[in-house]
């Protein structure tokens, strides 16, 4: 238990940093002139929209270097290759956590960023745990007390804060942004189902091969699939994609990857130890030490609603967190009716 909220908060530190070089890429070449370009040619949300779809997929292609790089470390490049051909099973579910964690949840995000702004995608999301849990309980038979419940609710008061201030405050001022608040809700619903599939793929493989491949199978998507059709609709993806070797440009793109990599890795490593629900609720302390970094590096300041929302997420979370662990020692074992729902 001790090792699995440790991973969970080593998870929201690092994926709470991410949020810097994933506003910071937004106003950088060549993506810059991507997005003048296309919006000349089609229009504003279009060029958002292909912006954050090929920002995602060159997040996915640096996570895939760190995680490289990682598993050279902890020598598990072997056990990629043998869980792939002895566990064909395993691998759909983490196909379909790729699916749901990119094109949805890491896309959502990035067009959240985009259209409202990097505080409100990191706030926005923080209700995913809600998802995540409800499958846990229905899906993965895990079990769940009355003082997580407790949290969860609190949580999702949180989330109603988060959006319902920034829709009003959009509306009153004339500037509504519907495609960003479409973004967190993409954001809550593929994260949510990602962490409950990819926990059943992870009952019998090792955390770190499963992310690989979990990364592996999203990169796949992401250039043999998604871009290709980006192009063949005309939009000027590849000629922008091979202007990414500025040197400031590749040094965002790579702590882009390592930060979420690494939150990864340690998010995917709670998910065995903890369980889903608990997992994604600790992680979801992300949502702080976002507003905090964007704060500090990029002097970005957040309304009181938004703030509002995120300290009841976070109190929602400490609510879960002080949940006795023998009380979910066995995550599939109920120890009486009356200690679960």
């Amino acid at each position: 238990m001790k090792i699995g909220i440790t991973c969970a908060l080593l998870c929201a530190v690092v994926w709470g940093i991410w949020y810097v070089p994933g506003d910071l890429v937004w106003s950088l070449e060549p993506f810059v002139s991507m997005m003048n370009d296309i919006e000349g040619t089609h229009s504003k949300d279009a060029a958002f929209i292909v912006m954050a779809l090929l920002i995602t997929a060159l997040n996915a292609t640096f996570i895939v270097l760190t995680l490289s790089v990682w598993n050279i470390g902890v020598r598990k490049f072997k056990e990629i290759k043998r869980t792939i051909r002895q566990t064909k099973l395993t691998t759909k579910y983490f196909f379909f956590a790729a699916a749901c964690g990119g094109p949805i949840a890491i896309t959502g995000t990035f067009l959240a960023t985009g259209f409202v702004g990097a505080g409100f995608a990191a706030c926005a999301s923080l209700v995913y745990p809600i998802i995540g849990t409800v499958l846990s309980m229905t899906w993965l038979k895990q079990k769940m007390t009355r003082r997580i419940f407790l949290g969860i609710l609190i949580v999702m008061l949180g989330g109603l804060s988060i959006y319902a201030g920034g829709l009003i405050e959009d509306i009153t001022s004339g500037n509504a942004r519907p495609l960003g608040y479409i973004g967190g809700l993409m954001a809550v619903i593929g994260w949510g189902i990602e962490g409950a599939v990819a926990a059943k793929g992870l009952d019998v493989s090792d955390s770190d091969v499963a992310l690989t491949i979990r990364f592996i199978m999203e990169v796949a998507i992401w250039w043999l699939f998604i871009i290709p059709i980006l192009i063949l609709l005309g939009f000027p993806v590849l000629k922008y994609t091979l202007m990414i070797f500025d040197p400031i440009t590749l040094l965002v793109l790579t702590v882009l990857g390592f930060t979420f990599g690494f939150s990864y890795v340690t998010w995917y490593r709670a998910f065995p130890l903890l369980g889903v629900g608990m997992g994604q609720s600790l992680g979801s302390l992300y949502g702080l030490f976002a507003v905090v970094f964007l704060f500090l590096f990029v002097g970005q300041g957040q309304s009181w609603t938004l703030l509002l929302g995120a300290a009841l997420c976070i109190t929602g979370t400490f609510v879960m967190f002080t949940e006795k662990t023998s009380r979910i020692e066995s995550l599939r074992e109920l120890d009486s009716k009356e200690e679960s729902l």
